[in-house]
């Protein structure tokens, strides 16, 4: 396998943060960066990019001017026709391969590729009428979870069902398939999880094979988005190695070029249970670019480019909070005093560079690096408290 040197370019499917951070971390290696993203979209990642391709995913003509220019593709979110890697993959590699994106952007289809190859998952019917959900609901009983078999991240396309009553599991259906700009007509029941915590750990894998697992990474959530990262994760050593070897095999079997994400559920009774997969960078694993030898964003240009990987291991404690949209004051007022994160010596800032504030939206995160998890998971709570009293004064 012939890797592509530094001074070659690197082609990014997508123009968000986990793209502009990968440019940054290829033009550190001396890569240059193009990237091709929807007209409509923010693309904070153009900037800081040689050339952005402003044009619709489905434009065949932009897509093979794209692939002409670049020596490899790469991709950073999920939402991204099929059909257009298996354009783009005459003219240069694909790094991950399309059925890798086929497998992880579909529920139905991940969900049926780990009971296919036997990784520990969450029990699941597959639905596209309210008489199948009925019959879900009934087979695995209250409460569970109604998600989009597409286009869902950050709890969106998402419902919990608590009751198995006709009239009410028709209206959530007429609610759920409704909801947002997309008619949903096919989703997955999920039977609940009470789970004890939340975990993840990103693989990188090159096209020779070798494979890295970045250290386990422990998550907490609110209303469905990642709040804070914790590395190194506080789980007994049998819970971390079994999490390591569940992301290790997927990302074999899955023959991943580049990253893989696995978000992971730990049960009270010690179980692991696999929940997504996501073949690009991920927020867990920010923490990486202040924590750690080699960040993700690295490792992820390194794995496309066929070179070897990085060491991921950690430097240091860490804590990375998420910066969302709800920290912006109304329009026309000040942005947001970023003084709480800078006047902690041990805290990074990174600040991503969108036009718009949205609650919800990821604008940006910090990381707190401290010897100690548990006290820099302290400053980390102090300063997102300290944000977030400031936005409800503004």
């Amino acid at each position: 396998m012939t890797s592509i040197p530094p001074g070659a370019t690197i082609g990014i499917l997508g123009g968000g943060q986990l793209a502009r951070m990968s440019a940054l971390a290829a033009r550190r290696l001396g890569y240059n960066v193009h990237v091709f993203e929807h007209p409509a979209a923010d693309a904070p990642a153009a900037p800081v990019c040689d050339r952005a391709v402003r044009a619709s995913f489905d434009d065949a003509d932009a897509l093979v001017d794209f692939a002409r220019g670049v020596a490899v593709v790469t991709l950073e979110f999920e939402n991204i026709p099929v059909s257009a890697l298996q354009a783009l993959e005459a003219h240069a590699p694909v790094r991950p391969h399309w059925s890798v994106l086929q497998t992880c952007q579909h529920r139905e289809r991940e969900k049926l590729w780990l009971q296919k190859h036997g990784y520990p998952h969450a029990d699941f019917r597959v639905v596209s009428t309210p008489e199948e959900l009925r019959s879900a609901v009934a087979a695995l009983g209250t409460p569970c979870v109604l998600k989009t078999a597409e286009f869902g991240y950050d709890g969106k396309g998402q419902r919990k069902l608590d009751s198995t009553d006709e009239v009410a599991l028709h209206q959530a259906w007429q609610a759920w398939s409704l909801a947002g700009t997309r008619v949903a007509s096919r989703g997955v029941v999920e039977a609940w999880v009470d789970f004890a915590a939340e975990l993840s750990v990103i693989c990188a894998r090159n096209p020779r094979g070798e494979i890295v697992a970045s250290p386990v990474f422990e998550n907490m959530h609110t209303r469905h988005i990642l709040d804070f990262s914790i590395a190194p994760a506080r789980f007994p050593p049998q819970v971390a190695a079994r999490a390591t070897d569940l992301a290790r095999s997927i990302t074999e079997r899955l023959a991943v070029e580049g990253l893989l994400a696995v978000e992971m559920f730990l049960t009270h009774a010690g179980e692991i249970i696999v929940n997504e997969l996501a073949p690009r960078p991920h927020n867990s694993g920010h923490l990486t670019l202040d924590a750690a030898v080699t960040s993700q964003f690295e490792q992820h240009v390194r794995a496309v480019c066929a070179q070897p990987l990085g060491q991921p291991a950690m430097l240091c404690a860490a804590v990375m909070v998420n910066l969302l949209g709800d920290l912006w004051p109304k329009a026309g007022a000040l942005p947001p005093d970023w003084s709480a994160v800078l006047r902690e010596p041990a805290a990074k800032l990174h600040l991503y560079g969108k036009a718009a504030a949205r609650p919800g939206r990821k604008m940006g995160h910090c990381t707190v690096l401290d010897a100690k998890v548990e006290t820099a998971l302290a400053r980390a709570r102090g300063i997102k408290a300290q944000l977030q009293a400031q936005a409800d004064c503004a």
